[in-house]
């Protein structure tokens, strides 16, 4: 459950998702790709994603480690679902 706590805050799957997309990305690169995120909440996503083993620093920033790409492998069919999903709900409307 600790895993679907931290994934469930917000941006901490967008960020992990976005590293795990574009590869390293400074402070500010993640703050752009993520748009509307504010730095404090970039910030404390940063730290709690460094800490579980999923984020790291490296020389050009932070990138994902092996266990948050593995991690996020198994979201990718998850984020398929959702498309499908999303079209189920327009199909609808």
């Amino acid at each position: 459950m600790a895993l679907f706590d931290l994934l469930g805050r917000h941006w901490a799957m967008g960020v992990l998702w976005t590293l795990s997309e574009a590869g390293p990305c400074t402070f500010r690169k993640l703050q752009e790709e993520c748009e509307t995120i504010s730095p404090a909440a970039l910030n404390t996503r940063l730290k709690e994603l460094q800490a579980a083993g999923f984020v790291h620093r490296v020389a050009e920033g932070y990138a994902s480690t092996d266990l948050g790409q593995h991690l996020y492998d198994h979201l990718c069919p998850l984020g398929d679902f959702s498309k499908e999903w999303a079209k189920h709900l327009h199909s609808q409307a």
